[in-house]
């Protein structure tokens, strides 16, 4: 191919594909992580336990700010990202609670 408009077209599609496959990876990532969240938060619940751990959110926010910069990630994108998924897990928690 020696177009270099046509190349840049292959490479692009190339890079797509392999972002919509990276993006379907995440999403069914996430939601396995959530099965796992709910049910901590079920157990939580019987047993009188605070939908909240926060010694333990701080632990894995440095855990997944060290993972980030082992792969070249930026560590407060990650760490953003775990508070915004926290938030999320603290919300299910609570509802088990009410």
């Amino acid at each position: 191919m020696s177009d270099p408009a046509a190349r840049a077209a292959a490479l692009l599609k190339d890079h797509r594909a392999s972002i919509d496959r990276l993006d379907a990876i995440l999403v069914y990532t996430l939601a396995e992580r959530f099965k796992h969240t709910q049910s901590v938060g079920r157990l939580k619940a019987e047993h009188d336990l605070p939908p909240s751990d926060p010694a333990r959110e701080s632990q894995q926010i440095e855990r997944l700010e060290r993972l980030a910069r082992e792969a070249d990630l930026d560590p407060e994108f990650a760490r953003k990202f775990l508070n915004f998924v926290i938030a999320e897990v603290i919300r299910h928690h609570e509802s088990y609670q009410a």
